[in-house]
């Protein structure tokens, strides 16, 4: 049974259902801990290269995981009738929108029924999915008190939000601080307990709700001042002002501002969704969240308007954009890391391929473009960069600025460069091939 005592002592038993981009990082830091970690996840080909000691996501060392498994502190499984053994459940499965923006809780559902059919007395469930407050009292609660058991007496729920970063070097799972909120008190004071030995800082709130809140705060205000400077960006356009330039003086103020980017339109999980939420979760009430709504919308017209100043650019050398080939740098939504969620450019690409250009890409994170739910249909691999290769592009559309790219041989070569995120600032030769976006 899960106790104060035995997450101080680390005898707890940890599992972890969902093994991507938050949960196997989570994993790492429970094992790091002492903690023994069982992981969970419906991929069969995640699971296999788990247990032969491989990982699978770029931008996080996979030396452990061979030493971890071997030594039994991770276990590997797709056997969702384990789920009575862990001491305490933590939920990182996904929760993209719908194609009418409205939350997709169907991978969080099916796990909580999974998670419900297998329930004991003493066990200490956490979502760490992003979703709207009140997820975890009216959708998780519900499916696992079915069965007869009484939160807060014979087992705990509680929700903390993951707050990963991939690729940033300076915060991950263990050095972030961790907001904790329970269905009850008990059940907030028992995970906080739990991640106490894990993180550098636990910060508990009076609710689930409160900690939900917490997580969409978080990014709406990230979605919102990037679309003020998306916004800027196109208007400084117009007026022949670099945005860049402007973003890099006012940052310069010590106090009362903080730079965000303009680029080619949102990415990942999380920034690019949680707003939606909010919003559906205001119409729900009857409200309006115009401030998000117009951030929205700004947010996502980015890649339809570097598409036409690739055209603009195009027609000013007197090619079409119909027949015109053009070179993708870039598919990860941002610089130096594997992961293709939500990224703008699958938007590029499929824009720019309905306006008839001959599209490829390079992206030395991602040899081959995953299945993604909305662009089914873009099958493409990787093709490697050469001289020869930009040389024949009429143009080269810089997406994600992957720090291993040489942007000023890139230059170089290419007949035309449009740059959505400033790559090219310190490219002093060649200027007049380089058109912003």
């Amino acid at each position: 049974m899960l106790t104060f005592e035995a997450c101080q002592q680390r005898t707890v038993t940890v599992g972890i259902i969902g093994l991507g981009y938050v949960g196997l990082p989570l994993v790492r830091s429970f094992v790091a801990a002492g903690f023994r970690t069982i992981g969970f996840d419906v991929d069969p080909v995640k699971i296999e290269r788990l247990a032969r000691g491989e990982g699978y996501i770029q931008h996080l060392a996979s030396d452990w995981i061979a030493e971890s498994v071997a030594s039994g502190k991770f276990v590997p499984t797709a056997d969702m009738r384990r789920l009575a053994e862990p001491d305490a459940i933590l939920i990182c499965v996904p929760t993209p929108l719908t194609d009418s923006r409205d939350p997709d809780l169907s991978y969080v559902v099916q796990t909580a029924e999974q998670i419900a059919k297998a329930l004991r007395p003493g066990q200490l469930v956490i979502l760490e999915s992003t979703t709207y407050p009140g997820t975890t009292r009216d959708v998780v609660l519900p499916i696992l008190a079915a069965g007869g058991l009484v939160v807060g007496r014979d087992y705990f729920l509680a929700y903390s939000p993951e707050r990963e970063d991939p690729g940033n070097p300076n915060f991950t799972a263990g050095n972030i601080p961790k907001v904790v909120g329970g269905i009850d008190e008990p059940s907030r004071d028992l995970a906080a307990a739990l991640y106490e030995p894990v993180v550098k800082q636990v910060v508990p709130v009076s609710s689930c709700e409160v900690a939900e809140a917490c997580k969409i705060l978080e990014n709406t205000y990230r979605a919102v001042n990037i679309a003020l400077v998306n916004e800027l960006k196109v208007l400084y356009d117009r007026m022949g002002i670099d945005v860049w330039e402007v973003i890099a003086a006012a940052a310069t103020k010590p106090f009362g501002y903080q730079p965000f980017y303009p680029g080619p339109g949102l990415g990942g999980h999380c920034i690019p969704i949680d707003p939606f939420y909010l919003s559906w979760l205001a119409r729900r009430a009857g409200l309006s969240t115009r401030f998000i709504e117009l951030a929205g919308e700004i947010n996502t017209s980015m890649p339809r308007y570097v598409v036409d100043r690739l055209a603009e650019a195009l027609n000013d050398r007197r090619l079409p954009v119909r027949g015109s080939k053009v070179l993708i740098l870039g598919m990860a939504y941002k610089r130096d890391i594997d992961d293709p969620r939500e990224s703008p450019g699958f938007e590029l690409m499929e824009l720019l391929l309905a306006r008839g250009a001959e599209v490829s890409y390079h992206d030395p994170h991602i040899p081959v473009l995953p299945r993604m739910r909305r662009y089914p249909n873009l099958a493409m691999k990787s093709v490697s960069l050469s001289a020869d290769l930009v040389a024949t592009q009429d143009c080269v559309l810089i997406a994600t600025d992957h720090t291993s790219l040489d942007y000023a041989w890139i230059v170089a070569h290419a007949r035309l460069v449009v740059d959505t995120r400033n790559a090219t600032r310190h490219v002093t030769a060649g200027r007049e091939k380089i058109v912003k976006a």
